[in-house]
C-alpha cells in the first residue's frame, strides 16, 4: 500500500464528494424513533437512507450491491455489500439516526443548518454518526484504487441506534446468514481522547433508561397551606435517588450496578490517563468555578468507562419559572439515564433499580419506575497480535504517535449483539467524538482533518487484515493444513 497515494485519494474524496453529501445529510432532521414517533410519516429517515445509498453508488465500486431494506413498522437499514477477492469478510458499522435538537447552540449554529468553521462541520449527526458510511466506503475505494485484494466488505448502517437499536434485531433476523461470519468488525461510532492519534475502544457501558414518577397529592395546593403537612414530591425524589447513588460521591449503592474492573482494563486506563492528564476533565465545557469529581484522571476515566452513573435527562410537572406560582406540586416525573458497567447484567440491573425505587416509598407516596430500555454493555475480546500490530502501525503512519486503548462511556448496542453472535471476531472500534465535539448536545461538530485521518487508519487496518489473510493462505499451502484464526 502506497501511503501517500492513499492519503491523496482519501483527501480528494472527502473534499469533492463526502463533504457536500454530509452537508446535505446534516440538513435532514432524521431523529431516532424514540424522539420522533411519527418518523415514518415525516419521511426524514427515508430521505437520509436514500441520500446515503445514492452517494454509495457514485463510488462505482465494482460488483457492489446497495440496498435500503424495509420492514413493516421498522426504521430502514442500508446495506452495502462489496464483494472481495479474498475468502473472508469484514463488517463495517454505523448509523444514520440522530439525537434531538437540544438547546444552547451558539449564535450562527444550529442542529439542522450545517456550518463550516475552522476546519469543523457543525450540525446534528455530522460526527454521530453520519460520517461513518462515507468514511468506510472511502477507505475501501482507496484500497481498490491501488489494486489491493480485499475480503468481502459489508457496510451496515442502521437507523435506530440512538433508541437502543430497537429495530436492528428484526433486520438481523430478516437477513439470516447474509452477513456471513466476519473475522473483523469495524465501528466508527466511538470517542477519541484527542485529535492527535488513533483511539481504540475496548469496552462500552450499557444504558438503563426509565421514568421515575412520584405522586403525593391529587392536585396542586397553595404552598402556604400545604408545606409542613405534605412532603414535596421533589424531596421524595431526592430520597429515592439516594438509594441508587451516594449524593456526595456518586458511588453506586446497589450491588447489581457494580463490577470489578479487569486488570487489563485498569492498565489501559492508567496508560490513557498518562496521555490525557488534565484534559480528561478539561474536554468538558465547565462553568467558571466548577470542577470534576476528582483531580485524578485515572479515576475519572474509571468512573466514565467502568462504573455506573445516574443522570436526570428530562422532567415533567415542573412549571417554567415565569408560570410558577406558590403551589406545592402534586406530582413529578423524571427521566433517568443510568450508564451501566460493561459487564453488568442489564436486565438484573433494571429489576434491582425498579425494586429499590418502588419498595417502601417515603410517606406512602405513589412511586413508579417504568423501564424504557435496558441495553447491555460490552467488553471486547483481546486483540489478536496481527490487529494490535496493525492498529499501532496505522496510528504511527498517519499521526506519528502510538494508538491508545481505553473504554468508552457510551453505548453501542450492536457491539454486544455481535459479540454474542460472533465470539471469535476481532473488533476495531474508533471514532471522531473527541474533545468538545459534543454529540447529543449543542454545537456538535465533525473535525474534518481527523475524520480524514480516521478514514486512512481504517484503510490501513483493512489492508493489514487482507495481508494477514494472504500470509495464512501461504502457510496453509506450505504446511498442507489449515491456518489458525488468531
Amino acid at each position: 500500500m502506497n501511503l501517500q497515494k492513499l492519503r491523496e485519494f482519501i483527501d480528494s474524496t472527502w473534499e469533492r464528494s463526502i463533504l457536500p453529501a454530509l452537508i446535505d445529510y446534516v440538513r435532514i432532521p432524521c431523529k431516532s424513533p424514540l424522539f420522533e414517533p411519527d418518523w415514518a410519516a415525516r419521511g426524514h429517515m427515508q430521505r437520509a437512507a436514500r441520500l446515503m445509498a445514492d452517494w454509495s453508488r457514485t463510488l462505482q465500486l465494482r460488483g457492489a450491491h446497495i440496498e435500503v431494506r424495509e420492514l413493516p413498522g421498522r426504521t430502514p437499514l442500508l446495506l452495502v455489500d462489496v464483494p472481495g477477492e479474498i475468502d473472508d469478510s469484514v463488517l463495517l458499522y454505523g448509523h444514520m439516526d440522530k439525537q434531538p435538537e437540544f438547546t444552547g447552540w451558539l449564535p450562527g449554529l444550529g442542529p439542522w443548518e450545517p456550518v463550516l468553521r475552522d476546519g469543523r462541520l457543525y450540525g446534528r449527526g455530522s460526527a454521530d454518526d453520519g460520517y461513518a458510511l462515507f468514511s468506510s466506503l472511502a477507505a475501501i475505494a482507496a484500497l481498490r484504487a491501488q489494486g489491493i485484494a480485499l475480503p468481502r466488505c459489508v457496510v451496515l448502517i442502521e437507523a435506530s441506534e440512538e433508541s437502543g437499536s430497537i429495530d436492528l434485531p428484526a433486520h438481523l433476523e430478516a437477513l439470516g446468514n447474509a452477513l456471513g461470519s466476519p473475522s473483523l468488525v469495524v465501528c466508527l461510532d466511538a470517542e477519541s481522547g484527542n485529535y492527535g492519534q488513533l483511539w481504540c475502544t475496548t469496552s462500552l457501558r450499557g444504558n438503563l433508561v426509565g421514568t421515575l414518577r412520584v405522586r403525593v397529592l391529587s392536585e396542586g395546593v397553595h404552598s402556604g397551606m400545604a408545606t409542613g403537612i405534605a412532603p414535596s414530591p421533589f424531596r421524595i425524589v431526592q430520597s429515592l435517588l439516594a438509594r441508587l447513588e451516594d449524593p456526595s460521591s456518586g458511588e453506586a449503592m446497589l450491588g447489581e450496578l457494580r463490577v470489578t474492573i479487569p486488570p487489563d482494563r485498569r492498565t489501559q486506563i492508567e496508560a490513557a490517563a498518562a496521555v490525557l492528564g488534565s484534559s480528561v476533565a478539561g474536554k468538558l465545557p465547565w462553568v467558571h468555578g466548577a470542577r470534576a469529581v476528582t483531580d485524578d484522571p485515572a479515576e475519572l476515566l474509571a468512573n466514565n468507562t467502568w462504573r455506573a452513573t445516574v443522570a436526570i435527562t428530562g422532567a415533567e410537572g415542573l412549571p417554567t419559572l415565569a408560570s410558577a406560582g406558590n403551589v406545592l406540586l402534586p406530582e413529578l416525573a423524571f427521566k433517568l439515564s443510568l450508564r451501566l458497567p460493561p459487564t453488568c447484567d442489564a436486565s438484573r440491573a433494571a429489576a434491582a433499580v425498579k425494586r429499590a425505587l418502588e419498595t417502601g416509598p417515603p410517606y406512602g407516596a405513589q412511586v413508579s419506575f417504568e423501564t424504557a430500555a435496558a441495553t447491555a454493555g460490552w467488553n471486547a475480546p483481546p486483540f489478536a497480535p496481527w490487529l494490535d500490530a496493525a492498529i499501532q502501525a496505522a496510528s504511527q503512519e498517519i499521526f506519528g504517535r502510538a494508538a491508545v486503548h481505553v473504554g468508552c462511556g457510551g453505548t453501542i448496542p450492536f457491539m454486544a449483539m455481535l459479540g454474542e453472535r460472533f465470539p471469535q471476531t476481532q473488533f476495531l472500534i474508533t471514532g471522531v467524538l473527541g474533545p468538545h465535539a459534543n454529540a447529543h448536545g449543542p454545537n456538535e461538530f465533525l473535525h474534518l482533518e481527523y475524520a480524514r485521518q480516521i478514514t486512512a487508519c481504517t484503510a490501513a487496518v483493512l489492508a493489514a487484515h487482507a495481508a494477514r489473510h494472504g500470509r495464512d493462505e501461504a502457510a496453509v499451502s506450505a504446511g498442507g493444513g489449515r491456518a489458525g484464526s488468531g
